[in-house]
């Protein structure tokens, strides 16, 4: 149970979503002394990958979705958030150049895109999830913003509310003759490292702390001194707090080493196709006025998704079939940890062969004029996955002062402007009074399968066990 009151040392470890949103809203809850440590200088590069940074956060863009089946809290939760994005975009639009953070004064000053998501079926009918999630938005009362491809008066409702466009950007239903699909009018995209610097800019106006460096921002350890948690730092250092909140994405199972079994560090795989300015068609077709967000086969065997180009003419495709692992000696035991381009020990650009045929497949069928462009560039996006999908928030057993804040599992960003709101009341103590509190304790399942947790080193997914891509492989076949 917690005994925070607004004057207690709080360090949060870690500056992605997670962490910053947390710091963002205990200084919005009147907490005086939040400090932020992270070992990537997440200021000055204001979370660009393209300026080395190396985290799920870090990341060009994310889906913004509303999607859940019948998981109708996050459904709620993402509702609620789309409120605080749409806020966060009239905020930037209405501020003048010199109250914005610099990343955002260049480009597109604007967060959320409401392009839409397409949720694409590679099967001659919609799944069950599909029908699902259609069921839950009828009774949360927003049926009317999903067109179904095959239903005629949700065709006709489409036109009328300018989303006809949309419904088969890739030409399946002429080029196929068939095109199952549901178009979500309230999901689109997000830019994702304006977004966290963005966050970063309002948690500094509230009084937060940073210390955003390769040595004096690295935790090595957390230990337990005097009563206190105690932060370690590479530079030999020991920050001594009254609260710890570790939310360091696909570094928390290697500090935090008790997650073992409930959380994993994993991989997806990501591929861009930089489309030239110089191709005027292509250049208007993928942008979010003309391309939604797409995903494809979603729990029909291909989970591949796609977003509309950047300012930067930079279109990202992402395969999420398979979720892999890299597994070290970590204290005593062998973990899962990032393997980075950039900032890990041992670096990787590369992607699993199986996951660029997977993405040179969706290309080939969906959009065969990109195919001569080719693949400009692969990645691998650290996260971490819990064993059944859903975050987990809560007090490290035996750990007093300690928590977790982590498992993202690939649908955390969207949660940004809000997560931090659900997280204080659980550092409060007041986890079991909420149901998010309750969704994202600490726990433990008997059941066998466990989102591939179960796996271990022994599993299919390790890194080390793939074919990786080459620079030729980058190429499509004639």
């Amino acid at each position: 149970m917690s005994t925070i009151n607004p004057s207690s040392t709080i360090i949060v470890v870690g500056s992605g979503v997670f962490g910053i949103s947390t710091a963002l809203w205990l200084a919005r809850s009147g907490y005086k002394d939040v400090t932020v440590l992270d070992m990537q200088d997440t200021a000055a590069t204001a979370y660009d990958p393209l300026a080395g940074v190396d985290s799920a956060s870090a990341d060009l863009n994310k889906i913004i979705r509303f999607s859940y089946g019948d998981e109708i809290e996050y459904q709620r939760l993402a509702t609620e958030a789309a409120r605080m994005w749409d806020e966060w975009n009239r905020e930037i639009a209405d501020a003048s150049a010199d109250e914005l953070p610099e990343r955002l004064k260049d480009g597109d000053r604007k967060l959320w895109w409401n392009a839409g998501l397409l949720r694409m079926s590679s099967e001659p009918e919609l799944g069950d999830f599909e029908i699902a999630t259609l069921e839950n938005m009828e009774r949360e009362g927003i049926r009317e913003l999903q067109f179904r491809t095959d239903d005629d008066a949700d065709i006709a409702r489409a036109k009328e509310r300018g989303w006809a466009h949309k419904l088969d950007p890739c030409r399946r239903q002429e080029r196929f003759g068939t095109h199952k699909a549901v178009l979500d009018s309230t999901a689109g995209f997000v830019y994702a490292y304006k977004s966290c610097a963005w966050a970063q800019h309002l948690a500094k106006k509230a009084g937060v702390k940073f210390i955003l460096h390769p040595v004096h921002g690295k935790v090595v350890d957390i230990t337990n001194k005097d009563g206190h948690p105690t932060v370690h730092t590479a530079d030999g250092v020991e920050h001594s707090a009254d609260l710890v909140v570790v939310a360091g994405g696909g570094w928390t199972p290697s500090l935090v080493p008790e997650v073992q079994g409930l959380l994993e560090t994993t991989a997806g795989s990501v591929a861009n196709i930089q489309i030239p300015k110089d191709h005027p068609d292509l250049w208007e077709r993928f942008g979010p006025e003309n391309q939604p967000v797409i995903s494809w086969g979603s729990r029909q065997g291909k989970e591949v998704y796609s977003l509309p180009r950047d300012e930067n003419g930079v279109f990202k495709i992402g395969w999420r079939k398979t979720k892999w692992t890299n597994f070290k000696d970590v204290r005593g035991k062998r973990i899962s940890v990032p393997k980075t381009a950039h900032i890990t020990e041992e670096k990787e650009t590369r992607i699993p062969i199986e996951a660029l045929n997977g993405i040179k497949e969706y290309i080939t069928i969906n959009f065969p004029e990109l195919v001569p462009l080719g693949i400009s560039s692969t990645r691998l996006c650290w996260y971490t996955d819990s064993i059944d999908n859903s975050f987990v928030v809560d007090f490290v057993p035996g750990r007093p002062g300690v928590v977790v804040c982590s498992g993202g599992s690939g649908h955390g960003f969207k949660f940004l402007p809000i997560l931090g709101r659900e997280v204080v009341k659980i550092l409060e103590g007041k986890g079991s009074e909420t149901v998010y509190g309750q969704m994202w304790r600490w726990r433990s399942t008997s059941e066998p399968t466990r989102n591939g947790l179960e796996e271990g080193e022994q599993g299919p997914r390790v890194l080390s066990k793939q074919t990786m891509a080459s620079e030729a492989d980058l190429k499509f076949a004639d």
